[in-house]
């Protein structure tokens, strides 16, 4: 089972993700989410567990308890929200087609 796990504090590594739940079972996988630009963390990330049992205990264990100074969400991790959105990238700024933005332009006001 995948596990979300917010409202991490900024000094936490991955290490340390698996560390705090390696006593509920087995930890697939502990990632820590970072920014790709300033490689700082986001402060969430995502756990992996052997079994939904192990899991489940972890998130019962976990979710609220006190980390390095903060109280931490951990939850079941739920697919993204949106349908087809393909992943991360390059997001348009706007949608206004493009181009000069100071009034028109356009084929209509040429002729």
């Amino acid at each position: 089972m995948n596990i979300y796990v917010g409202n991490l504090s900024w000094n936490l590594k991955d290490q340390d993700l698996q560390n705090l739940f390696a006593p509920y079972g087995e930890v697939t996988s502990a990632k820590i989410v970072s920014d790709k630009f300033t490689n700082r963390s986001k402060g969430f990330g995502f756990v992996e567990m052997a079994t939904d049992e192990e899991a489940k205990a972890a998130i019962e264990a976990l979710n609220g308890t006190e980390v390095d100074g903060r109280n931490i969400v951990v939850n079941e991790s739920r697919p993204k929200e949106g349908g087809n959105s393909g992943g991360g990238g390059y997001k348009k700024r706007s949608s206004s087609g493009g181009g000069y933005k100071g009034g028109g332009g356009g084929y209509r006001d040429r002729y």
